[in-house]
């Protein structure tokens, strides 16, 4: 897709405005800053404390962190828009609703991704300071990636079911939440339904991810998981355009 082509793109203009919007503000800078100083704190503590030059420590708590910091990022998308009414001034104008979603997810896709990018600074230290294993770190990274798409489009959903921010917030955490710390719960349940809820839970297929070992199962759920959640967003704003 050409440079031209991408700036008639109804999407790619929603994109930039939302990435304009996002880091005119100081929100973007204290979110972004408070997950550095909270992460950073983890990993140094792990690094000093526990003598351990390697990223097992912010790789196993990043799926909870994210659990609350994506939330953050996306409860305003929709929820701000509808409570000042722009989002109706926006759908009035030449672009679909898939568009307007796309557009807004990719802005907050990437500023989850800006979140998260500092931190390969850790691996840096730790190959400083030790000899990590590079497979972990890359395939812990790569679910980051998957991990941050997926709970993008959970915020983004939550979202664009309410105007109030805090709702949205507190909607998406608690799914993201769910998803994170489900295993944690396999053991009180019946052998035969396991199997289901280890498939669900986010944290299995990011660990499994994280250990540098990529399966596609584990791939496809997040892809799927991330697609049913922007499908529900463009179903939700083309039923409050009707």
């Amino acid at each position: 897709m050409s440079d031209k082509t991408k700036a008639k793109n109804p999407a790619f203009v929603i994109m930039k405005r939302e990435l304009r919007s996002y880091f005119s503000g100081p929100i973007g800078y204290i979110v972004t800053g408070l997950f550095l100083i909270i992460n950073g704190l983890l990993f140094f503590a792990a690094f000093f404390l526990q003598n351990r030059a390697d990223l097992r420590n912010y790789f196993s708590m990043l799926p909870m962190m994210l659990s609350f910091f994506i939330p953050a990022i996306t409860m305003r998308v929709f929820a701000e828009e509808k409570r000042v009414g722009s989002i109706e001034t926006l759908m009035t104008l030449p672009v679909s609703e898939v568009q307007v979603v796309t557009g807004k997810y990719l802005a907050v896709f990437i500023e989850a991704l800006i979140m998260i990018a500092p931190t390969i600074f850790y691996a840096i230290t730790a190959e400083i300071f030790g000899s990590p294993d590079y497979g972990p770190i890359i395939g812990g990274f790569a679910g980051a990636i998957f991990i941050c798409a997926a709970y993008t489009a959970i915020g983004l959903f939550s979202s664009s079911i309410t105007k109030n921010q805090i709702i949205a917030f507190a909607v998406a955490m608690a799914v993201c939440l769910a998803l994170t710390f489900m295993d944690s719960f396999l053991v009180f349940l019946p052998g035969g339904i396991v199997k289901l809820f280890s498939f669900i839970s986010a944290s299995i297929h990011f660990d499994a991810i994280a250990k540098g070992i990529v399966d596609t199962r584990d791939v496809l759920y997040f892809i799927s998981l991330t697609a049913l959640f922007i499908v529900c967003t463009v179903r939700i704003e083309q039923k409050n355009k009707r």
